[in-house]
C-alpha cells in the first residue's frame, strides 16, 4: 500500500502554525532571516519552499524565460522591478492635479511621464516642478494614500 503524501498535511498546518514557529521554519527553509512581511507572504512563500524542496522547483529554462519576460518589462532596472506592474498607470493616461488655482495635466508615458512637453522620469520630479517644494509624486497626483503608506 502506498504511503500518503506529507506535503498537503504540512500546507494545511501553516494555517494554524502561530507566526513566531513560521518564522523558525522559514530559518530553517530558506537558512535567512524572515523578512518583516505579512502573516499571508510568509505563509504563501513557506508553502512554496516545501513544494519546492518535495517535489522540485521550477525548471532552469522556465526560471531563464521568467527572467527575460522580466527584463522585457523592465529594462533589467532593480528599481523599476520592485514597482508592482498594477500601480503604474497605463501609458496614455493623464493625471490631472489643480495646484493654486492652475490645472496641471501629466500624461504617463511608456518611460516615464510628460508635462509641459518635457518629458520627466518620475512623478517627484514633476511635481518639485510644480510646486517647488519636495513631494512624493504618487500622493501629490493622489496615486498613494499618504495616511495609508505611513
Amino acid at each position: 500500500m502506498k504511503t500518503p503524501d506529507p506535503i498537503p498535511a504540512r500546507l494545511a498546518a501553516l494555517k494554524t502554525t502561530s507566526t513566531p514557529d513560521l518564522k523558525q521554519q522559514w530559518r530553517d527553509l530558506f537558512d535567512t532571516e524572515p523578512p518583516p512581511f505579512n502573516r499571508r507572504y510568509l505563509e504563501s512563500r513557506l508553502a512554496y519552499r516545501i513544494q519546492e524542496l518535495a517535489y522540485g522547483g521550477l525548471k532552469p529554462e522556465t526560471v531563464r524565460r521568467l527572467e527575460r519576460l522580466g527584463e522585457e518589462l523592465d529594462g533589467g532596472d532593480r528599481k523599476k522591478s520592485r514597482i508592482r506592474a498594477d500601480m503604474t498607470p497605463i501609458a496614455g493616461t493623464r493625471l490631472i492635479r489643480e495646484w493654486q488655482g492652475v490645472e496641471q495635466i501629466v500624461t504617463v508615458t511608456s518611460d516615464g511621464f510628460e508635462w509641459q512637453g518635457r518629458h520627466y522620469k518620475s512623478l517627484s520630479a514633476i511635481a518639485r516642478a510644480i510646486t517647488g517644494t519636495r513631494w512624493n509624486g504618487w500622493v501629490f497626483f493622489g496615486l498613494k494614500n499618504h495616511r495609508r503608506s505611513a
